[in-house]
């Protein structure tokens, strides 16, 4: 077995006191010593049991799964980096299967695919259907097509880790990070794990956060595929221009002597603002693809 010593173990934890002890219990029986727990503010005393099973303990600045994860990207020193959740879903065996493709530079991110493997009860009808629904929006908007793109087990380079500029706070974490990778080239791959049944009542409020996620991954566009962003709600305008238009014109036709002169001035306004923000789209598009040819000439010029 090779050295893990390069290999840090992450677990962002809020009030996992039922699954804490055997997470760390088996990451440590698998050879994984390096273990961070970063605390959102647990009072069921998960800090106290993680610090008694060996782990390094931190608690977390600021509110939501997102801020622990990019505290400790920031923290984090090592070749490779696990990010795993303490709610006991997920088992320390696998590691190495996320491992592997860094070690082998087959990719700089490697996502824990949950549904290769998941045990009955793990998810309920909503939850598979709303993270089936989030992943093809993720493939279409993104052209990338994953499986599992709100994996909470995944392995990073320390390449991929520390390149990463994270902005959200909570569950939309992991649609970022895997947004961040495809804007930055890195390599990303899938590999099929186990997924237990959570001990506890889960945090995760399906419809709530479903609704969130999807609008971070949308939302993430702004960045990633601006002319996208920028073009539905440019579209959007336009479409209440037109309609707007053509009642103005209907109306017209029927009645020459109604000119509805402030819905005329609406449309107009309506029309421009659509097209002003559709050439902003484009205008950011080319912006971000000469950025990529430039970074790209002086990631050349470096190898």
């Amino acid at each position: 077995m090779r050295d893990k010593d390069d290999v840090l173990i992450f677990i962002p934890t809020l009030n996992e006191a039922d699954s804490i002890a055997s997470l760390i219990k088996e990451f440590r029986e698998a050879g994984f010593d390096r273990i961070l727990v970063i605390d959102g503010g647990s009072t069921d005393g998960t800090r106290e049991i993680a610090a008694g099973e060996g782990a390094e303990v931190i608690l977390q600045q600021g509110k939501g799964k997102g801020m622990a994860v990019r505290q400790a990207f920031e923290l984090a020193d090592s070749d490779i980096l696990v990010m795993v959740d303490g709610d006991g879903t997920y088992l320390a065996a696998d590691a190495p299967r996320l491992i592997e493709p860094i070690r082998s530079d087959k990719a700089d991110h490697v996502i824990g695919n949950r549904f290769k493997g998941y045990e009955k009860g793990a998810f309920s009808r909503l939850n598979l259907v709303g993270n089936q629904i989030l992943n093809r929006i993720f493939g279409m908007l993104y052209g990338v097509w994953l499986e599992d793109i709100l994996s909470g087990y995944r392995a990073f380079s320390r390449r991929a880790y520390s390149s990463f500029d994270l902005r959200e706070k909570g569950f939309g974490i992991e649609a970022e990070i895997t947004a961040e990778t495809i804007k930055k080239d890195l390599k990303i791959i899938e590999v099929p794990i186990t997924y237990r049944t959570r001990s506890g009542r889960s945090k995760l409020k399906p419809v709530r956060d479903g609704i969130r996620i999807g609008f971070t991954i949308y939302k993430l566009l702004r960045t990633y595929k601006p002319f996208f962003y920028f073009g539905l709600i440019g579209a959007l305008f336009l479409l209440i221009g037109l309609a707007s238009g053509a009642y103005v014109v209907w109306e017209w036709m029927k009645t020459p002597r109604v000119e509805h002169t402030l819905l005329t001035i609406f449309t107009t306004l309506m029309i421009l603002t659509g097209v002003q923000i559709i050439i902003f789209g484009v205008l950011s598009d080319l912006i971000l693809l000469l950025h990529k040819e430039v970074m790209g000439s002086i990631k050349g010029g470096r190898e």
